[in-house]
């Protein structure tokens, strides 16, 4: 199954990039865990020393997101749409995993349920004064 903290990260940057929020320019030198980006006004496109590389357009209330995972060499596809507060995403790997799952905002929580064909199903559930478990 795609590493959920690396997708869900990568989610949580391409919602604040282009979401409007402030963001700093690249530096050269960057963290091995680190991922440089460039965006336009509807396209957001990292990639990181380990050769692991994403991508993010947003179209009215839906999100594509694209990826490759050099480990695991697969790409993947996946696609967010977004209802009120609710999120629904399905997504689909060149191995032929399948996953499907929501995100549920209520007050200061996220809620993240997502389950794949390989059996796996997993429950994060992350807060502003908590953090992430």
């Amino acid at each position: 199954m795609l590493r959920v903290s690396g997708v869900l990260a990568g989610m949580m940057a391409a919602l604040t990039v282009l979401s409007g929020a402030q963001v700093s320019a690249a530096v050269p030198l960057a963290r091995l865990d680190q991922a440089l980006c460039t965006r336009t006004a509807t396209l957001l496109a990292c990639a990181d020393a380990y050769d692991n590389s994403y991508s993010v357009a947003m179209s009215g209330k839906t999100m594509f997101l694209r990826g490759y995972e050099s480990e695991a060499k697969r790409r993947w596809a996946q696609t967010n749409s977004r209802y009120g507060s609710m999120t629904f995403f399905t997504g689909l790997a060149s191995d032929g995993e399948v996953w499907v799952g929501y995100t549920l905002k209520v007050g200061w929580t996220t809620v993240s349920r997502v389950s794949s064909s390989n059996g796996s199903r997993s429950k994060i559930t992350c807060s502003r004064v908590t953090g992430c478990r």
